[in-house]
């Protein structure tokens, strides 16, 4: 099992290849957004990677955060808890004016990873 940290919120042990995604919403019960249902195409899911960031990243979220121009950001519904990582999560529904946080992401990495 990894150990998320969600910055304000503690640390979690969350089972291994869960998306990041999913375990700062359901073990973390951080209401973080993911508008487009985790399919790497909104950013709204970004979270800032306090420490262990890992090193892989999928060909879709590269692409993502590239077109919009980011930096310091990763997305959550791109990302595997394969390892111990400490996140903030900046992107949460509250406060946020939409009616709800977005399309409950799949299971799996969607569209399907290829790994860089």
């Amino acid at each position: 099992m990894a150990k998320l940290t969600v910055e304000g919120y503690g640390t979690f042990d969350v089972p291994d290849d869960k998306r990041l995604v999913l375990a700062i919403e359901q073990d973390a019960n951080v209401d973080i957004l993911h508008a487009c249902g985790g399919n790497a195409r909104c950013t709204t899911c970004r979270v800032e990677v306090i420490d262990d960031e890992p090193t892989k990243i999928t060909a879709a979220e590269k692409a993502c955060l590239e077109a919009r121009g980011l930096t310091g950001v990763r997305l959550s519904c791109q990302m595997l808890c394969d390892q111990d990582i400490t996140v903030r999560a900046i992107s949460r529904f509250e406060g946020s004016g939409r009616p709800d946080p977005g399309g409950a992401p799949a299971d799996t990495i969607t569209p399907p990873p290829d790994w860089q």
